[in-house]
Parts: structure tokens; C-alpha cells; sequence
């Protein structure tokens, strides 16, 4: 079977609406004077994905429900606009949007509107088997109705990857995915006990590598039944905005799965991108390239900056 694209994205394709407030969490007032003002732009975490993997010249195509409204219009120029394909399916209900606010120290509040979506659709299988038939792997976002696509992803060969992002290790919704897929991502931020929810992702599922970010404290990586942790990355640039930093972190770490090198270096791949992000504004897009990426972990291997600790 001949595989002529090398990531296949599936869902996550939508806008959000940026606000930098004076802190997080916000006080209640009246009103906000916000001097940076309100900016929506398109780029929700497939979207981030597929810019992440394109910046790094892996051959990328994007699946999802699109509106016919200026949301999706603004979805379609980025893609158009960076050169990574994108398949649009018709959402009656509009495309989907959030809305972000942004603290001074570049964390975020994300509120989601849900109501685009609906109990009943499903991507159409004349549209997605053959995009996945094609595809050497396929990164599955967590967004509705993606989780009714992965059986027939996993009848076509594909490996696939999922983010979770911020999932306590309990929510139901979050399982089909984290058991399906075989390398998975997601944040630390919920977690009482990393390792324990790591391994028993990799115990119940079919995960040959499940990575946890953590912000400025690295991340945690569970491959070869090592627990290992990968430290931080010092940002090129003061931290702005740390949206994006996880597809940034999955993109790259994808980027090196594919070029068949080990998790752990995936995984510093993922650290040197997702610290790359946090340097970016939210109003912008601006994923690391391959030349950057790997000019910039060569020197941090040369320093000596990416010592782990195992378990």
C-alpha cells in the first residue's frame, strides 16, 4: 500500500478569539480595558499540529468539519497560506471557536464553545479511509467525532498518536482515545502522580511511548517501560504566550518518530519546539523549522543541557 502522506491530522481545525488579560484568574469587574486588544485568528490544536509539522517539511494533511462562515474562511487561508492540505467536510453549525485568555505570564484560560458539535455526526468513511489509507500515521485530536473514527483507523495500518491534553487519568471521555493510540500525549497539569497514570495508559493500551508535559519543569516520558525525565528547555526568547506549546511539543516529537529516531530523542525534538512556542504570541503562528529545530538541539547537546533521570 503505497503511504504518500506522512501525517494524516484529524479534527482540531477551528479559530479562537485571543485576550491578554491583567492576570489569571481574572477578578470580577464591571469591564476590562484591554489595551492589546481582542484578536481572533485561526489555529486551534489540530490546526497547530499540522502548521507544526508542515514548518518541519513533513508532508501533512488536515481532516475536519469546517463552516461556511469567515471562522472557516480564516481556517482555510492558513492552511492555503503555510501549503498543507486540508479536506474540508460542511458543518452546518458553524466552525469551531473558543475564546483564550492569556495571563502576563503566558499561561491561558481556554473556554470551549461545544455547541458546534452533535451526538450524531461522523467524519464521512468515503472521505477518511482513503486520506488514512494513504497516510503513514494519523494524529487524532480529541475533538467530537473523532472518537467514532478510530476504528476504521486502525483497520487501515496507520499508527496513530493522540493529545489529551490536560486529563486527570480519569475522565471516561479521554480513555478511547488514550487505549487506541500508539504514542500519546498530554499534560501534566491534572496529574497527582505522572508515572502511575503514564504506565497505566501503557498497560491497558496499545501505547508504545506516552509523553506528559510540564511546562517549565520538562516533561515525563514512559517508553521501554522506562520512566524517564526529560528536562526543560530554555527558551530562546522572554516566554510570551504558552499556547500552542503542546502541538508544538507533538509536532516535533512526531517529526523524529517518523525519521525512526529513539523516544527519548523524540522527546527532546518536542522539549526544543514547545519552548520555541512559548516565545510566540497567541495572535500569530509560528512554528519551529527543521533547520532551527535541529541547529538548536545540537547545541544544547553539545552543552550538555538534556541530562534525564530514569526509573
Amino acid at each position: 500500500m503505497s503511504r504518500d502522506i506522512d501525517v494524516l491530522v484529524l479534527g482540531g481545525a477551528g479559530v479562537d478569539t485571543v485576550v491578554y488579560v491583567p492576570e489569571l484568574p481574572l477578578p470580577y469587574a464591571d469591564s476590562y480595558m484591554i489595551d492589546s486588544g481582542i484578536r481572533t485568528r485561526a489555529g486551534q490544536t489540530g490546526d497547530f499540529v499540522a502548521v507544526g509539522l508542515g514548518a518541519l517539511g513533513v508532508h501533512t494533511h488536515h481532516l475536519d468539519f469546517l463552516g461556511d462562515d469567515p471562522e472557516g474562511d480564516l481556517v482555510r487561508a492558513l492552511h492555503r497560506d503555510r501549503g498543507i492540505a486540508l479536506t474540508a467536510v460542511p458543518q452546518p453549525a458553524g466552525t469551531k471557536r473558543a475564546v483564550n485568555l492569556v495571563g502576563p505570564d503566558g499561561r491561558r484560560l481556554s473556554l470551549y464553545d461545544t455547541s458546534r458539535a452533535h451526538a450524531d455526526e461522523r467524519l464521512p468513511a468515503d472521505i477518511l479511509r482513503p486520506l488514512a489509507e494513504a497516510a503513514r500515521h494519523v494524529h487524532v485530536s480529541i475533538t467530537h467525532p473523532c472518537a467514532h473514527a478510530l476504528p476504521l483507523l486502525r483497520e487501515t495500518g496507520a499508527t496513530l498518536s493522540t493529545d489529551l491534553h490536560d486529563w486527570d487519568g480519569e475522565n471516561p471521555y479521554h480513555e478511547e482515545f488514550a487505549l487506541a493510540a500508539d504514542v500519546v500525549f498530554l499534560s501534566a497539569a491534572a496529574l497527582t502522580d505522572p508515572e502511575r497514570t503514564l504506565r497505566d495508559v501503557a498497560a491497558r493500551g496499545r501505547a508504545e511511548a506516552v509523553v506528559a508535559t510540564a511546562g517549565a519543569e520538562g516533561a515525563y516520558l514512559l517508553a521501554d517501560d522506562a520512566f524517564t525525565h526529560v528536562p526543560p528547555v530554555t527558551p530562546p526568547a522572554p516566554v510570551i504566550d504558552s499556547n500552542g506549546a503542546g502541538d508544538a511539543f507533538a509536532a516535533a516529537y512526531l517529526f523524529g518518530r517518523l525519521a525512526g529516531e529513539p523516544p527519548h530523542r523524540c522527546a527532546l525534538y518536542g522539549a526544543v519546539a514547545g519552548a520555541h512556542a512559548c516565545t510566540v504570541p497567541s495572535t500569530e503562528t509560528d512554528a519551529i523549522t527543521r533547520d532551527a529545530l535541529l541547529t538548536r538541539l545540537a547545541a544544547l547537546l553539545e552543552e550538555g543541557e538534556t541530562g534525564t533521570r530514569t526509573r
